[in-house]
């Protein structure tokens, strides 16, 4: 009996999941559409394959979007993530399935109960970070407390960058998943953390001042900054008592006290909007935040504002952005962090020849037998071209796995849930590996 699946959106980080749909469509009798406001795109999504139909989709249009959900085995959303709810309200009320790669929303936890009543799965959280980050942390955490482990401390980060050598690029950064959640990264609050006991709020204008060094044997130098909120997760990991729990981003060494002056000039505020009269370069953007001096230059009166040396490498990455430019901003209006995201967009879009690589990283401590030990996890994975991300393969291949076990009744939770289960996380570890994704893993001394 073949099996529908309902795809809601096919951007960039849907291609390897469709692919992975398709190629199992034959020998699992499986039917794919893909619904997307895209025609062009949907046409290559589609690709010729028998298996997968296409539709032309508006969120709006309620008639359409119930008639697709009824169709479905498994309903995916691919959306952005504040448009989840609307098709999991759809779920809910006709009886259907759902998968995400998103973090679970104050209003998709609200429909725990009622898809619980129904004997619905709406799984979320199962692409890279959220995703692959809880399935090997779960596994690890899981398999420490069998032998009769105390946990101590744990810290997990994650990052996307560029593979090494492909780029001259003095930041070592490009685009390969959302701008726009690259330049309001930390922003909207404290950040939050556990260490040693104590709790830690970090104030986002400190954020990028905080930051963490990390050395993966083969890989080199990494920096993490603190996520926004790395206790959300205590409960989720059964960590409530543990006295360090931390999660955070990585970039590479120098990345954040460059980005850190965007944070401190304003340039990342996204709560007003500025008008272009037509007059607007990038030099004139970076004029708006600075005083009014008739003889110094902006580069000047830059670096003095901000006690920036001059022979700093900051100011090479922020000359190699062209920040100083009088390049135009051709935007009619745009909230501060807008305006940065086009800038930014000329200089760190991934070229033809460039690839991408994700790194996850995570240390656990723990107490055994009276003795302090750690543990140290690591994840290099790099992508094949600009076309085949390593961004797009983990936030893909997770949500193809995924759709398989639920559409092989494997998946025991109910409700709104996460891949937190070992017949979760387990097989999807196994599948993984397969395509090259996996973790090494080895103990090293405690460090307090």
């Amino acid at each position: 009996m073949s099996k529908t699946i309902v795809l809601f959106g096919a951007g960039r980080s849907a291609s390897r999941l469709i692919q992975y749909i398709q190629e199992k469509s034959i020998e699992k009798n499986w039917r794919l559409i893909i619904a997307d406001r895209d025609e062009e795109l949907l046409a290559r999504k589609q690709g010729g394959h028998r298996g997968t139909e296409t539709v032309f989709f508006q969120l709006q249009d309620e008639k359409l979007r119930g008639e697709l959900v009824a169709k479905a085995d498994l309903v995916i959303s691919m959306m952005p993530a504040h448009l989840h709810i609307t098709i999991a309200e759809d779920c809910v009320r006709l009886g259907k399935n759902m998968l995400t790669a998103s973090y679970v929303s104050k209003e998709m936890e609200n429909l725990h109960e009622a898809a619980v009543d129904k004997g619905l799965i709406l799984l979320n959280e199962t692409g890279v970070d959220p995703g692959i980050d809880h399935l090997s942390a779960m596994k690890m955490l899981d398999e420490l407390r069998q032998k009769g482990a105390e946990i101590t401390c744990f810290e997990s980060f994650t990052g996307g960058l560029p593979a090494p050598g492909v780029t001259d690029n003095p930041w070592q950064y490009f685009f390969s998943w959302n701008p726009r959640n690259v330049v309001l990264a930390g922003s909207g609050g404290a950040v939050k953390f556990r260490q040693e006991g104590k709790y830690k709020y970090i104030p986002y204008h400190q954020l990028f001042r905080r930051t963490e060094i990390v050395n993966i044997d083969g890989h080199g130098r990494f920096e993490g900054y603190p996520n926004r909120d790395s206790l959300r997760y205590r409960k989720t990991y059964g960590l409530d008592t543990v006295p360090t729990i931390f999660r955070g981003t990585f970039r590479r060494p120098g990345f954040c006290k460059a980005w850190d002056v965007f944070v401190k000039l304003g340039m990342t505020d996204d709560s007003y909007v500025l008008k272009n009269d037509g007059s607007m370069t990038h030099r004139e953007f970076v004029n708006f935040f600075l005083a009014y001096h008739p003889g110094d230059s902006v580069e000047l009166k830059l670096m003095h504002y901000l006690n920036i040396p001059q022979d700093s490498d900051i100011m090479e990455k922020l000359e190699w952005i062209e920040l100083f430019s009088n390049d135009p901003v051709e935007l009619e209006e745009g909230t501060p962090a807008q305006i940065l995201e086009y800038i930014l967009m000329k200089k760190w879009a991934m070229k033809p020849n460039e690839r991408d690589m994700i790194v996850m990283f995570h240390k656990i401590g723990y107490m055994l037998e009276g003795e302090n030990k750690m543990i140290h996890a690591s994840m290099v994975y790099e992508g094949k071209s600009r076309d085949n991300t390593a961004m797009s393969d983990t936030v893909g291949l997770p949500l193809g796995i995924a759709a398989e076990l639920m559409l092989d009744g494997k998946v025991q939770q109910k409700g709104v849930c996460l891949p937190i289960t070992p017949d979760i996380y387990l097989p999807m570890l196994e599948k993984l590996k397969e395509f090259g994704i996996g973790f090494q893993e080895k103990e090293v001394p405690y460090q307090s």
